[in-house]
């Protein structure tokens, strides 16, 4: 065989590293087709999923009220959920139930205890209202109705707005209204407390649904995307105007114009707030025209005159305070660092191999390590123990101010006694309306200051300044009279002589449980 010359060889090399060349390339854009083409597959199987989050088991629409339905959807949410019912004390009370002791006539069941036998400086701070007979301790979601229904409250006059924020409303005002969730709204907040509460049922049983529940997934989920919503009339209306004072903002819609973030705080914040119910047609309202803060909402109370009723012992024309934890969390440090209530109320869990967010609402001290740890990389024995600390001190800040408001209203009923005149009482009478109010809204707000600590005590402060103004104001105007020389009486006669006659509190079952769906454990 005659060899190859140097040039035939030189050009058999290149052509068979071309031909390597070349099936590289090949296999180069076979696999970069292959990875676009999964690429392309993987991003339309999410899109699918994005449409459908969840095994239908069932179909859930507007109308499906009953939380045990959404929880064939939604098992793993649905098993916390009914974990509301679960009794675990804090410190300073978080999610506890209310302490109970057997009744002598039935070891089986139980008589609820009221903060006002407690306490009796409660009676003193709120003679002449319904509080003053009854004021059960915060407990779980599940409770919420129940809780309402069986309070002492009762007795005076209540209203249909109280199941505004105690009962699942969506579907029976949007059906009451016809569509319009504002209108049926407005037609329960003027019905008395039971006959409202059993046209709700009635509505609800003329489209296939019942029993009324305690807060269920209708009232903070959209059925179809599952998307955290607003449904709640009374917070719709006061973020409008609040964000059109404040911000100039006009109609704001927080289901349209909200952050997610924001609305995992904002679903919370539809109850978890002061209110008051306007006098005449009886509708509640969030006093948040001039921002959230105690002594703006105090001043917004002061400029429209409205007041809760008049204080049994002074005259004094009075405000309660409801359960303000959206406006306290929004001067803290946590809402300024962008956490949303439901960050450590309902933190994400590890169910198997699912992450899901925690529906067993409850207090962060009780879940720390999910609902704390997540940030803060501390020992659960220090978090708690700072977290403590805080409470301790707004404990002792509440419990000072308390003190100092029993001696200004027993230095004004010592004045009417004496015949002091209208004018003469006026400021003091003020000073205890702000007073208490402040104090109030501490002792009614469920996070024992912990939600804005340096705000907490800024309020305790203000209501002793007003007590101190108010003690001053009558020593002033009565001087050279019967209060000359007065020192801090001695009140401890006051809290069993005032306010209303404790009455005995209904009995309730203790395997008695709230309509959380089908067997709520």
């Amino acid at each position: 065989m005659t060899p190859r010359d140097p040039e035939t060889r030189n050009e058999a090399r290149i052509s068979r590293r071309f031909v390597i060349l070349a099936g590289v390339m090949a296999l180069v854009a076979a696999l970069a087709a292959f990875g676009i083409a999964a690429l392309l597959v993987n991003i339309f199987e999410r899109q699918q999923e994005a449409r459908n989050p969840f095994m239908r088991v069932v179909e859930i629409d507007e109308n499906t009220t009953d939380p045990a339905v959404w929880g064939k959807n939604f098992p793993l949410q649905y098993d916390l959920y009914r974990r509301t019912v679960d009794h675990k004390r804090t410190r300073h009370g978080g999610s506890d139930a209310i302490p109970q002791d057997p009744t002598p006539e039935d070891p089986r069941q139980t008589v609820p205890f009221s903060l006002v036998q407690e306490d009796p400086r409660l009676r003193t701070m709120w003679a002449g209202y319904a509080f003053a007979i009854d004021y059960r301790e915060a407990r779980g979601h599940a409770y919420m109705l129940m809780d309402q229904t069986f309070t002492q409250r009762l007795t005076k006059p209540q209203y249909g707005n109280c199941l505004h924020c105690h009962a699942s409303t969506y579907v029976p005002y949007r059906e009451a209204g016809n569509g319009d969730i504002i209108a049926g709204f407005e037609k329960f907040n003027q019905m008395p407390y039971m006959e409202a509460k059993e046209a709700m049922e009635d509505v609800l049983a003329d489209i296939g649904e019942g029993p009324l529940h305690p807060v269920a997934c209708i009232d903070c989920h959209d059925p179809q995307t599952m998307a955290p919503r607003v449904t709640r009339p009374g917070f719709l209306e006061g973020i409008r105007a609040y964000k059109l004072a404040t911000e100039g903002i006009e109609n704001y819609d927080p289901n349209t114009m909200a952050t997610r973030q924001e609305m995992r705080s904002f679903v919370c914040g539809q109850c978890h707030v002061e209110y008051y119910f306007r006098t005449g047609d009886r509708r509640l309202v969030y006093p948040w025209p001039q921002g959230l803060r105690a002594d703006e909402v105090m001043e917004y109370y002061d400029e429209i005159g409205f007041s809760d009723w008049q204080h049994e012992i002074t005259g004094a024309n009075m405000l309660k305070a409801q359960h303000p934890e959206f406006e306290l969390w929004n001067q803290g440090i946590h809402a300024r660092a962008g956490v949303a209530c439901a960050d450590c109320h309902m933190p994400y869990v590890r169910v198997g191999a699912m992450k899901v967010s925690d529906h067993w609402v409850r207090s962060p001290l009780l879940n720390i390590s999910n609902a704390c740890q997540t940030c803060h990389r501390v020992e659960e024995s220090e978090l708690l123990a700072r977290a403590e600390r805080i409470q301790d001190i707004t404990f002792d800040l509440i419990n000072m101010s308390m003190d100092a408001l029993m001696e200004l209203i027993e230095e004004l009923r010592l004045a009417i006694e004496a015949g002091a005149s209208e004018e003469q009482l006026a400021q003091a009478r003020q000073a205890q309306r702000h007073a208490q109010f402040l104090i109030d809204y501490l002792y009614s707000e469920n996070s024992m200051g912990f939600h804005a600590s340096q705000e907490s005590a800024r309020l305790m402060a203000l209501a002793l300044n007003y007590i101190r103004e108010g003690q001053n104001a009558l020593r002033d105007q009565l001087s050279p009279g019967p209060l000359v020389g007065v020192q801090a009486p001695d009140v401890s006669g006051l809290y069993q002589t005032q306010g209303n006659e404790q009455q005995q509190l209904p009995a309730i079952a203790p395997e008695a449980t709230p309509p959380l769906g089908e067997n709520p454990g």
